[in-house]
């Protein structure tokens, strides 16, 4: 008997994530030392966690043997104070992923629909797809989200959007008035989750604070994460915002325990390090400069950047560059798997990083044009 055949079919035809390659496995594949090589493929933060967030890690190792706070009160309390909202309109994550997916799971079910953009995070999918609803991709406008065509896609079956901004893997942005003016033409009874992993990196004009949103528009949640600018991306820790009654329901199929107690106690200090923030937008916002100008430079066309990486076009050869890149000791993205397959995408890194990887980068290109 295959066995297999016991998982229903939208369970055995799910495409699983594939995350950006971990350096250990560079090392031990071509044969690298683990020190020379550099990751700009998971838009992990390049310096690292706040030290706060260490200091209170270290503080913490003697508590391992016991559960963390299941109700995460303390985290919930820095919250409060960081986003001015209440404890009761929060819901802690095992990253913001176990958000998305404990959306899916609340709200969707067989006959349900959820849209998404194409392009978007691949996470979007692969949640509504593993509780059994349908997926509608709607074709990206710029490479980005297309609110319009999102509207035109709602049906009587959608209960779910999910819009993430800025997008990932593109990059790309939908201003705060443009998403506003979308989420009030939204019929009530579609939720619509804004994905906000990469808010942190905005800033000017272009900064936006959706959370006093949620008192005009009860059918929107808001998700975030620390493991972007915050640097605690190892601890897995992300949250997420909605109307009471929304988090209630949502907190009915959280596992137990779903965070651990390292990473709540690491994200309550890191959440008070507001000149670490400001050091990481700072660095990142040095980077794309210098990453858009090399680009420019070599004639290197790329989409608009608004997080912590810049996806740029590579043409038919993307593959070959980047496996050029690895036997350089630089990984990047590839994103075919987003239907872009022409296309890599590279996390903003310290000065010495991104030059390490222009450098390696052009010799990619020339092996690439000789054929070699």
């Amino acid at each position: 008997m295959d066995l297999t055949q016991l998982a229903p079919a939208n369970i055995r035809t799910i495409a699983p994530y594939a995350p950006g390659k971990p350096i250990s496995d560079v090392a031990r594949e071509l044969g690298m030392a683990e020190a020379d090589i550099i990751k700009l493929a998971s838009n992990e933060n390049p310096l690292g966690p706040s030290p706060k967030a260490l200091a209170a890690i270290r503080s913490a190792l003697n508590d391992l043997a016991l559960y963390p706070d299941g109700g995460g009160f303390a985290l919930k309390a820095a919250i409060c104070k960081r986003f001015d909202v209440r404890p009761e309109q929060i819901i802690l994550g095992n990253g913001s992923n176990d958000v998305l997916e404990l959306a899916a799971r609340t709200f969707l079910q067989p006959g349900d629909s959820a849209i998404y953009s194409q392009h978007a995070f691949a996470v979007y999918p692969l949640v509504t797809q593993a509780v059994g609803a349908t997926g509608i991709e709607v074709p990206a406008r710029d490479f980005g989200n297309d609110l319009d065509g999102m509207l035109a896609a709602i049906r009587p079956d959608t209960k779910l959007i999910f819009l993430a901004n800025p997008n990932n893997p593109t990059g790309t942005f939908v201003s705060g008035a443009a998403l506003h003016a979308f989420l009030a033409r939204v019929p009530e009874r579609v939720l619509v989750l804004v994905d906000e992993a990469y808010g942190e990196y905005l800033s000017g004009n272009d900064a936006y604070n959706s959370v006093p949103w949620l008192q005009a528009f009860p059918n929107l949640i808001l998700s975030r994460t620390l493991s972007k600018a915050f640097g605690l991306a190892g601890l897995r820790i992300g949250f997420g915002f909605a109307q009471p009654a929304l988090i209630d329901l949502m907190n009915r199929v959280r596992q137990p325990f779903n965070v651990n107690h390292l990473a709540m106690v690491a994200a309550v200090a890191a959440l008070a390090d507001e000149g670490f923030i400001e050091q990481s937008r700072a660095l990142n916002t040095a980077g794309l400069g210098m990453l858009r100008k090399a680009f420019d430079q070599r004639g290197i066309a790329y989409l608009p950047a608004f997080g912590n990486f810049i996806t740029f076009k590579v043409g038919a050869s993307a593959r070959q560059v980047f496996e050029s890149l690895l036997k350089q000791g630089v990984i990047v993205r590839p994103i075919a798997g987003y239907g872009l397959p022409d296309y890599l995408r590279v996390t903003i890194g310290t000065a010495a990083q991104n030059e390490r990887f222009l450098k390696a980068l052009d010799d990619a290109l020339d092996a690439a044009l000789a054929g070699r």
